[in-house]
């Protein structure tokens, strides 16, 4: 018994020990990674719908300097649609842009073939007759325009969508390989959606960093972003017209932001679906630090692991203690590794 003890006790430290240099790693960036000239390490695509009226034209457009200025901090490849940038109409130029991205047969694209992209959607939605809009300058874009636009791109897409009435666009876009982020849970939520201040503000404050390892991620941006959202309604003591939803497991179904403490997830979906998160989490905004970062290809590796690691978790009751520390050791090894 005593050396079962001492087993257990010794598989505890490694685990704790991994988990440490892991977080370190995180925090740090790879110190083995040179600090490089700024390179583009994603696309950013924000597009600025149309206001309506002047008040609304002032904080879409303060959201969209945001977005702008975060392009410019994490070395994103910017691309702006809105007010100013003229014709073709906007939903041109959107389709225009994004079919650049489109894996051709020999396996390459246009641009930057393996780098991801984020879209951004700020403006107002609407939702009628079981269809939801995003409303634009000229012509709105539906779900079913990005549906078919997205096909045939294989890279890691975001598609954060803060307008009202923008829940159908997390129905009809969610697949595998993609994060999907709406302003509402459903389409009939058509007020005004404050969301999108909310998050243009947290993805440039270091609050926002709940895990503290010097980031903010999409799932971190999002939580915070929702919550004060939530307490906006609460301070007004007004009832909560919107109530925002991530997706990144390709389910269709996206998860509210109570169901995070920090950033793991502790609620569970009343009909058994997994919860979202971990890829949000994976995808990084931003840092604060002055780089350097870990390498495309240790990053690909890093996501690998901390999802094999998250599987394990997932099957923890279904294995002896044994098993379960066999099985994640290592995984745990191999992740403090990649800040050798």
């Amino acid at each position: 018994m005593g050396a079962s003890r001492c087993n257990t006790n010794c598989r505890s430290v490694l685990v704790a020990v991994c988990c440490l240099i892991l977080f370190l790693a995180r925090r740090s960036g790879a110190e083995d990674v040179a600090v490089q000239p700024a390179t583009v390490r994603g696309e950013l695509i924000v597009v600025q719908g149309a206001a309506g009226d002047d008040t609304y034209a002032q904080v879409f457009a303060d959201s969209a300097t945001a977005w702008r200025k975060l392009a410019e901090q994490a070395s994103l490849n910017l691309h702006s649609i809105g007010p100013g940038t003229g014709a073709p109409s906007d939903r041109e130029q959107l389709q225009t842009l994004l079919e650049q991205y489109v894996t051709k047969a020999d396996g390459t694209s246009d641009v930057h073939a393996q780098s991801p992209i984020c879209l951004v959607l700020i403006g107002h939605g609407t939702f009628n007759l079981g269809k939801a809009k995003f409303n634009l300058q000229g012509p709105d874009l539906t779900s079913e325009d990005l549906l078919k636009w997205l096909a045939g791109i294989t890279r890691p897409v975001a598609i954060v969508d803060c307008s009202s009435a923008s829940a159908p666009f997390l129905e009809k876009l969610s697949a595998a390989n993609r994060v999907i982020v709406t302003a509402t849970r459903a389409g009939t939520e058509q007020n005004y959606a404050r969301f999108g201040e909310y998050l243009a503000r947290a993805i440039g404050d270091e609050a926002t960093d709940l895990d503290h390892d010097g980031a903010v991620s999409i799932l971190e941006a999002f939580v915070r972003a929702a919550h004060d959202t939530e307490q906006f309604y609460r301070d007004e003591s007004r009832l909560a017209t919107e109530h925002a939803l991530l997706d990144d497991n390709g389910d269709q179904a996206g998860t509210p932001a109570d169901f995070f403490r920090g950033i793991r997830a502790v609620g569970k979906a009343s009909d058994g679906r997994s919860v979202d998160g971990l890829r949000a989490h994976q995808w990084l905004l931003r840092t604060f630090s002055e780089e350097p970062v870990l390498s495309d290809e240790k990053l690909t590796r890093r996501n690998e692991l901390e999802t094999q690691l998250e599987a394990f978790r997932e099957e923890k009751k279904r294995m002896s203690e044994d098993e379960y520390y066999a099985a994640l050791e290592p995984l745990l090894v191999e992740l403090s590794r990649l800040s050798d």
